[in-house]
């Protein structure tokens, strides 16, 4: 019904509206046709009289009144009702709605695959944390996220590449090297451990693993830990220095040593969490400054020349240029790349592969960090539209009422492991998914564990598996599941059903908006319903009539949540 009312509302915009081009595509564009709150509003109501009375100057309500004679004369349609200023509701047949069910149950994206809607490349670069340490809780919501984003766009139709950021090129990489170094070689006692350095019990682990036939003496040890500055950052860049210049074959050992085995855990972990990527894309593979036809360099080089200035021995970027508050160095006065350079050619690498949207999401922490990635591409002369941001706050976890740390360079944080062995996978991605991405989102371990309706988690998955144990019940009684519905009168599940059909409006608006969140709170809303229906209905004591109608939408509303549970990476429950 949804195209063929669609279809009728084009048809009155073409004939019976004198719209010039551009009127016609703004109308278009800005017209509506959704599913009503309720029943009592219809089953389709349309906006289409109030957007067409401004274009035309006409009063919405005779547009309105030249409107519904074309529509009531659509046999699948009982009635039409002008209501409000403007907007048009359309009643449908038993028949019509009926059938209309079977289709949305037949092909989820019946109201939503409209043939003007394009599909896109998109690639969403997401989680990206540094190979420093295993995931913490804090990075689970932007894995949560980022997977659940791309699910609902190939839902949607849209051609998703999933990309993790590995940023194996940087000063906080060398931090790892030192401190499975120094740990290895038992350079510093617990208490005098440097304080910039990471001093989780996974450090421990990894130099204890490592095969080195090398000792180093007292002599060597003195060597690398006398005359120490006291700031701690100054610190931990010494201890690299000497680390280099003295033992450079155990450093690279090290190193490489180090980041395969972080690497290695943090893909396990995000298996673990359902979450697999297309492609992890190493910082490293961009190449240095020093080779001109590496990628950094000929990303640097292209717009040096009309877009870049040098100033005190450094380049700068004209950034003010495209919309930046200040010009942003992307060479230092010592001729290494900043932080900047490698997210520029990383971002032209990105284009270049032919994306036509790509989705960075971020920590909340790089908000003023967007506009110097859309300078960046500007600059390169590519559209900043291509690119969207989503910035996903961290999670705050509590644990007996107290709050879980998450410090990566302390030690001593509650690991994303962790969390999926305590409550698993479902569960914790359920919880990220709950609030809207750049809220601050607190939830408590116990609850999660609980078996009530303060458990979201639970309530939801209880209505799947309800549905699921009546229909087992239905069928121990003789019954067998009904694939379709009779002409009974019977319109007890009728509001229900209406909501299982906007689950597609609500996955399109979620894919359209980047915000899964409304998804959870759909099956918060319809979960409500279902519990509300079964305690007012004895569903296996009903008219056999009313029962196959019934049981039919149940068959529905099970589909729905499961399909919804499906696209938040959750997997539905069939018992509990």
């Amino acid at each position: 019904m949804y195209n063929q009312i669609s279809s009728s509302l084009n048809d009155f915009i073409d004939n019976e509206l004198s719209l010039h081009t551009d009127q016609r595509k703004a109308l278009l564009n800005k017209h509506k046709l959704t599913l009503t709150d309720s029943l009592q509003k219809g089953h389709w109501t349309t906006n289409l009289c109030l957007v067409a009375s401004n274009l035309v100057k006409k009063n919405p309500r005779d547009i309105a009144s030249a409107l519904i004679p074309k529509l009531e004369n659509q046999p699948e349609i009982a009635k039409v009702e002008l209501a409000g200023p403007g907007f048009v509701n359309i009643f449908l047949t038993r028949e019509a709605f009926f059938n209309q069910l079977d289709d949305a149950h037949k092909n989820p994206n019946s109201f939503v695959d409209s043939s003007h809607a394009s599909k896109e490349k998109i690639q969403i670069e997401f989680v990206s944390a540094n190979p420093t340490g295993p995931l913490h809780v804090g990075h689970g919501r932007g894995a949560a996220y980022g997977d659940a984003i791309g699910r609902i766009l190939q839902r949607l139709g849209h051609e998703v590449s999933r990309e993790y950021y590995v940023n194996d090129a940087g000063r906080q990489i060398d931090i790892l090297a030192c401190s499975i170094f120094l740990r290895r070689f038992k350079c510093f006692d617990n208490d005098n451990f440097p304080s910039s350095a990471y001093k989780g019990s996974y450090i421990l682990e990894i130099a204890q693993g490592i095969e080195i036939d090398s000792t180093l003496s007292q002599a060597e040890k003195d060597v690398l830990i006398d005359d120490l500055p006291s700031d701690d950052e100054e610190k931990i860049d010494v201890l690299i220095e000497r680390i280099k210049i003295n033992f450079s074959d155990s450093w690279l050992l090290i190193r490489e040593h180090g980041l395969d085995y972080v690497i290695k855990s943090i893909k396990e972990d995000l298996t673990e969490f359902k979450v697999i990527f297309d492609n992890w894309f190493f910082e490293s593979s961009l190449g240095e400054l020093s080779d001109k036809k590496s990628e950094i360099s000929m990303a640097l080089d292209q717009v040096k020349k009309d877009h870049a200035y040098e100033k005190n021995g450094a380049v700068w970027l004209e950034s003010t240029k495209f919309g930046d508050d200040k010009d942003r160095v992307i060479i230092r006065e010592d001729g290494r790349g900043t932080y900047l350079s490698a997210d520029l050619a990383y971002h032209r690498n990105k284009l270049d592969r032919g994306f036509d949207t790509i989705i960075n999401v971020w920590g909340s922490d790089h908000h003023g960090y967007i506009k110097r990635i859309e300078a960046t591409i500007e600059a390169m002369g590519y559209s900043k539209k291509q690119m969207k941001v989503q910035l996903v706050q961290f999670a705050n976890l509590f644990e007996n009422g107290s709050k879980v740390k998450m410090s990566t360079r302390s030690g001593n944080f509650y690991t994303l492991k962790q969390l999926i062995d305590d409550i698993g996978p479902d569960a914790s991605r359920f919880y990220y998914l709950s609030k809207q991405a750049d809220q601050h989102l607190d939830f408590d371990i116990g609850v999660a564990k609980s078996n009530s309706k303060d458990n979201l988690y639970y309530y939801v998955q209880y209505a799947h598996a309800r549905i699921c144990s009546v229909e087992k019940k239905f069928l121990e009684l003789g019954g067998s599941l009904p694939n379709q519905f009779n002409d009974d009168d019977f319109d007890g599940c009728d509001e229900l059903l209406q909501m299982a059909l906007s689950a597609q409006f609500v996955i399109k608006s979620a894919g359209e908006n980047l915000q899964p969140h409304l998804i959870v709170y759909y099956l918060r809303d319809i979960s409500q319903s279902f519990h509300q229906f079964y305690n007012s209905v004895n569903i296996l004591n009903a008219q056999e009539s009313e029962q196959n109608n019934i049981i039919r939408s149940l068959i529905i509303v099970k589909s729905v949540i499961a399909s919804s549970l499906e696209l938040l990476g959750i997997e539905p429950l069939d018992s509990m």
